[in-house]
């Protein structure tokens, strides 16, 4: 990959100089923005990886997924019975039989540079963005976003009508990360780079964003931007500083999140939904 690397690199100073633009773009800028999406594809690159414990974003691919809005024009594309004006076609599908990944018809929807491991499940309708990774084994539930470069797991659950944010620039910021065995409910949101830590079980309809405190119970600690591995989340309200204000009467409230240890009911629960997908 050093290559592609080093072809990006010099794509992106230019890009950033003024030097090139989608008008002016060669077909060898086009083959190399090709290659770079095939990389992404196929798991080879990815837009964040774990280092020492902590996620950090690569950003010489975030850089190449911005050149490839940069350095296209729009124009018509055609994939099956859909017709689409946009900078990119769809990702081709037929590599995802081969190992045992499915998406329902009439509404899964995978951009180009989106990778999804094996045996993974996209119900529909369903979107996932370029940059996005889905490790094996995860379902990607009806009216589910994976947002732009967010990093799924293996063996991870979206509950239906969960929203994965994406976080495509600043270049350096890590994205959206749930990691390995979550369990997210119905109607959850992840935005802004945080970090679902692994075997976590999350209630339905929470919110996890850095502006939103985690308290978490097992270790007495308040936490921005990351829920603990192994813990069981859920949404509670805890009163705001504007509760006296002359405005309004009574008292003013602004969520946050709870974290507990798993309880063995839980457990029991989420391995109920595993037979169910055999």
């Amino acid at each position: 990959m050093s290559t592609l690397e080093t072809d990006i690199d010099e794509l992106w100073a230019r890009k950033q100089n003024d030097e090139i633009d989608a008008e002016s773009a060669g077909e060898d800028a086009h083959a190399t923005l090709e290659a770079f999406l095939s990389a992404l594809e196929a798991g080879e690159i990815r837009a964040a990886e774990k280092r020492d414990g902590r996620w950090e974003a690569n950003e010489w691919v975030k850089q190449g997924i911005l050149l490839n809005f940069g350095l296209r024009e729009n124009q018509a594309f055609a994939y099956g019975d859909v017709d689409h004006y946009d900078v990119l076609p769809l990702r081709e599908t037929d590599d995802l039989g081969a190992r045992g990944t499915r998406n329902t018809p009439d509404g899964t929807t995978i951009r180009r540079g989106a990778y999804l491991g094996s045996d993974c499940i996209m119900m529909s309708p369903s979107f996932v963005n370029i940059g996005a990774y889905i490790g094996d084994g995860t379902l990607v539930d009806s009216c589910d976003t994976v947002g732009s470069c967010a990093q799924i797991g293996e063996n991870v659950k979206l509950g239906a009508n969960t929203l994965i944010g994406g976080v495509l620039e600043p270049v350096e910021s890590a994205p959206v990360i749930v990691e390995d065995g979550v369990s997210l409910g119905a109607g959850c949101r992840v935005t802004s780079g945080f970090v679902v830590g692994e075997n976590s079980v999350v209630g339905e309809n929470t919110l996890l964003t850095p502006r939103i405190p985690v308290y978490d119970l097992v270790e007495e600690e308040v936490h921005y931007g990351e829920l603990p591995a192994e813990r069981r989340a859920f949404t509670r309200f805890v009163e705001s500083s504007v509760s006296d204000h002359d405005l309004f009467e009574g008292g003013a409230y602004k969520p946050a999140v709870v974290a507990t240890d798993l309880e063995t009911e839980t457990l029991e629960a989420t391995e109920r939904e595993d037979a169910l997908r055999e």
